[in-house]
């Protein structure tokens, strides 16, 4: 009770319109899907408030401290953020605290895992998706889950955000750059930490995770200057996501292009509307089958579209997706590395034979860091592909985030080598 007390008085400050933030300390006994939750809500008058103001805070809903294991407590946190197009907007982060350090006042660490869900379904996002999916292995590895209560084990904070905000904008690059910042904000601002300023804060991503993380790198200095991040562990990383529409379909994967193409439009009607316009309305592959991936998780989406030309949903095919209507917005959400460079130390990892994106965009992108003086580790991985790197991977991440929150991390400039590294199974 003490703590709940305490956290009404923090919040009290974060006052929008007429009314101010406040805890919900006796959340439901079962979770709502977010479609269907009115916590997933901006209150009036919103938009005048600062990024990274909190909006609305509770206790997260059911029995999430025993599906994520080490956490002592779990809060979902709805704040104000930026989309693509610049406007406001909100979304929601889940705040994992652990065991250790929990009314500590010595230094704190928060480790911001950006989820790679990869979906423009609401419903599966994170801070839903924690208690169902994540509980269960994923695509080529461990539960996700795995990973949170893995830090949490070390003492860490764990920030969770649903970065594609409320219109799950898979990978659109300012979105998700926007959401990821101002998520930490939020914690930050929260309370729930021992001490905001003897806090170090580092990001984590693979796949879909590592473009909201970089995103969030690149935007940092101009978006949250006063931000300043101890470390980011990037893996599989996708710098140019109109390769990943090119190179899956006909793959096993190949519903991500749909979601790509999908994502590229979803905060922009007129850019939808002649999406739409452009599938075929009759035939096996036509406009009904691709917009039914709008309700889809990731794991439906590859089961649906599985090895599937998804570029014959098209009228004119491919040709179609080079509109300049898409190309504009692909120009501002889709590259990485023109937005600018990380402010902290980094540590890329992926393999070689990265099906999804090729090698060659990682290599650029490392190379541009380094070329500017960006403290960069870059392990390029002989064996494996994009989903076996996500195990991996897993232990030299971790191991490097480990250094960064001890301490012991030796900076050594721009580092890249071919590692092979096969660890298999799960």
């Amino acid at each position: 009770m003490l703590l709940i007390r305490l956290l009404a008085g923090l919040l009290a400050s974060y006052s929008v319109a007429a009314s101010s933030a406040q805890v919900n300390p006796n959340p439901s006994l079962k979770p709502l899907p977010p479609s269907q939750d009115p916590f997933y809500t901006a209150p009036k008058g919103f938009e005048k408030t600062a990024p990274g103001t909190i909006l609305r805070i509770r206790h997260a809903p059911g029995n999430i401290t025993t599906v994520v294991a080490n956490s002592s407590a779990v809060y979902n946190i709805v704040y104000r953020t930026t989309d693509s197009n610049y406007k406001p907007t909100f979304a929601v982060t889940t705040l994992f605290v652990p065991f250790q350090n929990l009314t500590s006042n010595s230094k704190s660490s928060l480790l911001s895992i950006q989820i790679p869900y990869n979906s423009l379904w609401l419903d599966a996002s994170p801070s839903y998706g924690v208690y169902y999916d994540f509980a269960q292995p994923a695509v080529g590895s461990r539960p996700i889950n795995d990973d949170t209560s893995y830090a949490l084990g070390q003492g860490w904070f764990v920030n969770m955000p649903d970065h594609e905000g409320p219109t799950a904008s898979f990978a659109l690059g300012l979105q998700v750059g926007h959401a990821t910042l101002d998520s930490v904000r939020a914690v930050l601002a929260s309370g729930l930490l021992p001490s905001r300023i003897r806090t170090k804060y580092a990001l984590w991503g693979y796949s879909g995770g590592s473009i909201s993380s970089e995103w969030a790198s690149e935007l940092q200095e101009q978006y949250a200057p006063e931000l300043s991040f101890s470390g980011m562990a990037i893996g599989g990383c996708v710098p140019n996501m109109t390769e990943v529409g090119d190179a899956l379909s006909g793959s096993p994967f190949a519903g991500l292009t749909v979601t790509t193409y999908l994502a590229l439009t979803s905060q922009d009607q007129d850019a939808r509307k002649y999406l739409i316009s452009r599938l075929k309305t009759t035939g096996p592959h036509n406009a009904t089958g691709f917009l039914a991936n709008l309700k889809y998780s990731v794991v439906n989406t590859f089961a649906t579209y599985a090895n599937q030309d998804i570029f014959s949903y098209f009228v004119n095919g491919r040709a179609d997706l080079d509109a300049p209507i898409l190309q504009k917005i692909a120009r501002k959400n889709f590259y990485q590395g023109y937005h600018g460079v990380p402010q902290m130390p980094v540590f890329v990892y992926k393999s070689i034979h990265d099906e999804f994106s090729a090698i060659k965009s990682t290599d650029t992108l490392v190379e541009r860091w380094c070329g500017i003086g960006t403290d960069v580790r870059y392990d390029r991985n002989t064996v494996g592909g994009h989903t076996s790197e996500i195990t991996n991977g897993r232990g030299r991440a971790l191991d490097w985030l480990k250094s960064v929150f001890d301490g012991t991390l030796k900076t050594n400039g721009c580092v890249v080598k071919d590692v092979t590294v096969d660890v298999g199974g799960m």
